[in-house]
């Protein structure tokens, strides 16, 4: 019988791997995106062979991911339906993508029902158009870093431990003048962010700071969810300051393509169906969407 548990750091090796052997371009399968985000999702994790699946509680209706890993998915959902049938429970699967969606078609043709999650679908974008703005379609956020470099005296460094202070500041500040427009989830995004200072090198994350002067205004941090593809968990600037979020968007993705030659995707994650995000994730004109699908089993 599958035993869920609760991740801690010392999960994060065997997670890494699994994730690896996977090759996913979704955000939510990565040991950060699990770990972070465990009080607004309560993850809960099992591993059955070379597979791993995500326990998950959406209003108060338990949900599991596709098992992610290596080898055949058969094994590993065989065990999830009869853990599912010892509860009573519809087994469910959230944040399902195409390709696991045909991986579950190969393996049980006809025994599930898609749905798709249009809020939750991933906006990916191709590194080296957002670390230059090339091309008639971007020309406006170039035009926005320029105004942005001739206005202020600026830099953009990497996060470090010694920044942390600065960067819990401009967040509580921001989340201040933002206030009014934000959406509720930001409470569990506040402790999201607590917790990857808390653990950030742990974790293994990485970051940039954009200064203006001697002041914190925008900072972003992140991790890969594939050997090709890094994922931004957060990214925030002060959006009174012309130019600052496109100069963070920027800088960060020239900074990891400088460490890591084998970038070629960003994964800036889903816009949660707020019409405010999703203009702004469009704006910078993704290279694909990461559809996702609730899969329901067919009983009878």
């Amino acid at each position: 019988m599958l035993e869920f548990k609760t991740l801690s750091l010392e999960d994060k090796t065997w997670v890494d791997d699994l994730v690896k052997s996977e090759g996913c371009f979704s955000a939510g399968y990565s040991f950060g995106t699990i770990y972070i985000w465990n009080r607004n999702y309560r993850h809960l994790v099992a591993r059955h062979g070379e597979r791993m699946i995500e326990k998950l509680r959406y209003s108060s209706e338990p949900a599991y991911t596709a098992p992610i890993g290596r080898g055949s998915i058969l094994p590993a959902l065989d065990a999830l339906r009869e853990y599912c049938d010892s509860r009573e429970q519809q087994l469910m699967l959230r944040g399902v993508t195409e390709r696991q969606m045909a991986a579950l078609e190969k393996e049980c043709p006809g025994r599930f029902e898609y749905t798709e999650d249009v809020d939750f679908a991933d906006y990916i974008y191709l590194a080296e158009k957002l670390a230059t703005y090339s091309g008639k379609a971007l020309h406006s956020k170039k035009n926005h870093c320029n105004r942005f470099e001739a206005e202020n005296d600026w830099k953009f460094v990497p996060l470090t431990r010694e920044l942390i202070p600065g960067c819990m500041d401009m967040m509580d500040r921001w989340t201040e003048e933002n206030a009014q427009r934000l959406h509720n989830s930001i409470v569990y995004e506040h402790e999201a962010l607590m917790k990857s200072f808390a653990a950030y090198e742990k974790l293994g994350f990485e970051g940039g700071v954009l200064f203006s002067g001697d002041r914190v205004i925008g900072f972003s941090m992140g991790e890969f969810c594939r050997s090709d593809c890094f994922d931004v968990h957060f990214e925030k600037a002060y959006s009174d300051i012309n130019g600052a979020y496109p100069m963070v968007c920027r800088e960060f993705t020239r900074m990891l393509m400088a460490r890591h030659p084998e970038l070629v995707y960003m994964n800036r994650e889903d816009d949660m169906g707020l019409e405010s995000l999703r203009r702004s994730k469009l704006s910078y004109k993704p290279e694909f969407m990461v559809k996702k699908y609730t899969a329901r089993w067919i009983y009878g």
